[in-house]
């Protein structure tokens, strides 16, 4: 594992995180945030990638250390109340749940998924709303498998979460079983889950992916399931509607936080 130094423009940063996200980083660390720059440290897992992503974004490498990471979370994770039923919080924090809400705890691992992103926040959002007794979920790109326990919480039947990163889907594995939540992860994409088996879907990567995945997505799902899908920018929406739209999906609701976006879709043009 190592780490990169890099700083970006203000008005850059948020499409530099997303880029990064993108080539597959393990985490972010914002060091230093000005009013015209910010300087962001990058956790990569593959050492042989260093001279390929330096030259795409830039920066100084040097060995991660895994302290780093968990020392920001610790100082600047904090509780949050997600939706009219979510609380996540930390490990490290005793605060009581509130009442009429359930409790999901997250650790300081390297997975994507602490509930702090908006895109994070915008599924948990979106699957308070969706889900019912008795659904299944099929959460595709799982990161920290925050997604498939809240679900398992509000009331869904079963889950299957799967990430193509080995670490993230060890990652989720621990999370779900320290939260005594059966939900089965494997490493692999959607390619690998069944046909007409979820009631819901809830992707949240990069838009790429959301768009060369599409057919799979009205593949999986059930007649009158929909397609939670989030993980990109408001300038990635038109590229990802005209995939979805070309796989015979149709988008029924589109959210927003800052310029980060969610779509909600269902399969078939009616």
């Amino acid at each position: 594992m190592f780490s990169i130094d890099l700083e970006c423009r203000q008005s850059a940063k948020e499409m530099t995180i997303a880029d990064l996200w993108e080539a597959g980083c393990s985490g972010i660390i914002e060091v230093e945030d000005r009013e015209d720059a910010a300087r962001l440290r990058v956790f990569f897992d593959d050492d042989s990638r260093q001279p390929e992503l330096l030259r795409r974004f830039g920066g100084e490498a040097s060995p991660a250390d895994t302290r780093d990471w968990v020392a920001f979370a610790r100082e600047h994770l904090k509780p949050m109340e997600i939706g009219e039923k979510i609380f996540v919080v930390p490990e490290w924090r005793d605060e009581r749940t509130p009442e009429g809400r359930i409790r999901i705890v997250v650790n300081a691992g390297l997975a994507f998924g602490t509930g702090a992103h908006e895109t994070t926040r915008m599924c948990l959002e979106a699957i308070e709303r969706r889900v019912k007794p008795g659904m299944t979920i099929v959460d595709v790109g799982t990161g920290s498998g925050i997604l498939s326990e809240a679900a398992i919480k509000l009331g869904a039947a079963r889950a299957i979460a799967c990430d193509t990163d080995r670490e993230a889907a060890l990652v989720a594995r621990e999370n779900l079983e320290r939260a005594r939540v059966s939900v089965p992860v494997f490493i692999g994409s959607a390619d690998a889950v069944g046909s007409d088996v979820a009631d819901i879907i809830v992707a949240n990567i990069s838009p790429a992916w959301a768009a060369d995945l599409s057919h799979e997505w009205t593949r999986i799902l059930k007649t009158g399931g929909v397609a939670i899908l989030s993980g990109f920018e408001s300038a990635d929406v038109a590229g990802v509607i005209a995939a979805l739209t070309n796989a015979g999906g149709r988008v029924i609701a589109e959210y927003g936080e800052k310029e980060w976006r969610m779509l909600e879709i269902v399969s078939g043009a009616s």
